[in-house]
């Protein structure tokens, strides 16, 4: 019996681009790995599915762009064996591809492609940057995993992917030949050559990450035991020493689906160690911002501290009140599940309020590594039943004429591990509302807020506080913050590509700066 990740937690989405092909690797027959001998069956099927079956019994994954080769395209083969050059050319039914091994990897170009892709990179080579671009989906449901972290090997550069699971890496040409790892939550960890990914738009399949049960030892799991050896143990598993963080912070605010307020930004994140006193510090190296001007008027809510809430987010130093000794009683904890963290198992944690509590508290999941005892993600969110009684603790500003209830609120966290320490990795925030007019029953909208910070670098050589002018206010709206656009300054900068509802926004920033001469 095996265990598979719900597909409720992935959304769906389609997006053409380069497909990636997933197997376990094999050895080369002679000195040229594509002229390796397979066996095939004789086969019926799409491009994709057959050249699954070359991967099975070679070893190799296949990288290509699907406008050169067509996915879907029926064909057939006959029993027999095939080189892995022939067998790709008979599926694909074009001999004039370019066939070039990368590590376990077959990438296949067309002859103008590879030309391109090897001058270019996907960016100006005087740049001295390259971009890695792409969305990752679930190898059996084609659906986009989102929120998946990217990271260079061995480096401490990295983003994560948007809510779609589109992604976009940009690094310095001296990791031009780095892997980099993809992974997520209930997947296996995937790494691929950097070389391999350069100049086009990859589409990138990951693996559930299925638990055999023999691989399992069978045991009752006390869920507030596990919690306090969780707190116990931060010392050992979180940072000693203070370092800094660059990270891409963004907020917008969208009505009826719309965007009326979209505010990005990069920091420097002084983060202070495990269990010292002092607060975190942000410094403002460069944002931007658009807004509708047709909605200006309408616009009623802001964020209440989103910076503030993406520092106070960071659960091993702020703990929030369902880990506090002095509410637990407030909550019922239970072990629900066994899944998967960057090749890691961890053991999940569902936690709610007591049935006799009325206040609105939280509810939600918590993944714990049980070797280590380290807190590696959480997911949580206000009481759904409760949620409309937490009305004035997220609105800062709003029109007196208006009644605003909550909806939804909801958090998302995460921890990555470097050079034998966890740091927080992404922070999101989704808060929606329901406005309508005072004294008028019908005619209600819906205002979605969100936040989020993502780590893009991690420093930790000559690390120390901020002088005070150059500290920006956390608790600040900063939607409000005065600022000078610089372009050159956010090409060569890791961003959280924009959801699907957003692209029309982000188009428009560079003409909404230049209207206005920020």
């Amino acid at each position: 019996m095996e265990m598979k990740p719900p597909a409720s937690r992935l959304l769906a989405c389609c997006l053409s681009g380069w497909l990636l092909l997933a197997a376990m690797p094999a050895g080369a027959q002679d000195d040229d790995p594509l002229n390796g001998v397979i066996r095939l069956p004789k086969s019926k099927g799409t491009v994709y599915q057959l050249l699954e079956k070359v991967t099975d019994r070679s070893g190799y994954f296949f990288i290509y762009d699907s406008r050169a080769v067509d996915n879907e395209q029926a064909v057939r083969i006959k029993e027999g064996d095939y080189t892995i050059r022939q067998a790709i050319y008979d599926i694909t039914g074009n001999s004039r591809l370019i066939l070039r091994v990368i590590g376990s990897h077959i990438l296949l170009q067309l002859p103008a492609t590879a030309g391109q892709a090897e001058t270019t990179g996907g960016d100006s080579a005087s740049t001295g940057y390259f971009a890695i671009n792409g969305l990752l989906i679930d190898r059996y449901t084609k659906e986009p995993v989102p929120f998946a972290s990217l990271r260079v090997v061995r480096e401490a550069i990295g983003t994560v992917a948007n809510l779609n699971g589109e992604f976009r890496l940009r690094l310095p040409d001296s990791l031009r030949q780095s892997p980099v790892q993809f992974s997520h939550l209930g997947y296996q960890p995937l790494e691929i050559e950097s070389d391999a990914l350069t100049g086009q738009n990859n589409v990138i399949s990951l693996d559930p990450k299925v638990i055999p049960l023999q691989e399992v030892v069978v045991r009752l799991v006390n869920p507030l035991k596990l919690l306090r050896e969780m707190l116990d143990k931060r010392p050992q598993n979180y940072a000693a020493d203070a370092v800094y963080l660059t990270s891409f912070y963004r907020e917008g605010v969208e009505k009826k689906k719309g965007v009326v307020n979209l505010t990005e930004a990069v920091f420097k994140v002084y983060k202070t160690a495990f269990g010292q006193t002092e607060s975190d510090q942000v410094k403002l190296l460069k944002m931007r911002r658009i807004s509708n001007e047709q909605e200006k008027d309408t616009l009623i809510a802001k964020i209440k501290a989103g910076i503030n809430a993406s520092l106070t987010l960071d659960m091993v130093k702020h703990l929030p009140a369902f880990l506090s000794e002095e509410e637990m009683h407030l909550y019922h904890y239970t072990h629900v599940d066994i899944t998967f963290i960057d090749d890691r198992m961890a053991n999940v944690i569902y936690f709610e309020q007591r049935k006799e509590v009325k206040t609105p508290l939280f509810c939600g999941e918590l993944y714990v590594d049980p070797e280590n005892g380290a807190l590696i993600s959480a997911r949580f969110e206000v009481n759904p039943a409760y949620v409309a009684k937490a009305a004035g603790m997220f609105i800062e500003k709003k029109s007196r004429h208006l009644k605003i209830t909550p909806q939804r609120i909801a958090y998302t966290i995460s921890y990555k591990p470097w050079n034998g320490a966890y740091y927080i990795n992404h922070v999101r925030g989704d808060l929606s509302f329901k406005v309508r007019k005072k004294r008028q029953l019908l005619g209600s909208t819906t205002i979605h807020l969100w936040f989020e910070m993502v780590t893009g670098k991690i420093d930790t050589t000559d690390v120390n506080r901020f002088v005070q002018g150059d500290v920006l206010p956390s608790r600040t709206i900063f939607s409000d913050t005065r600022f000078t656009y610089d372009h050159a300054f956010w090409d060569n900068f890791n961003v959280i590509l924009p959801e699907e509802q957003l692209h029309e926004a982000i188009s428009k920033i560079t003409s909404k700066i230049e209207e206005l001469n920020y």
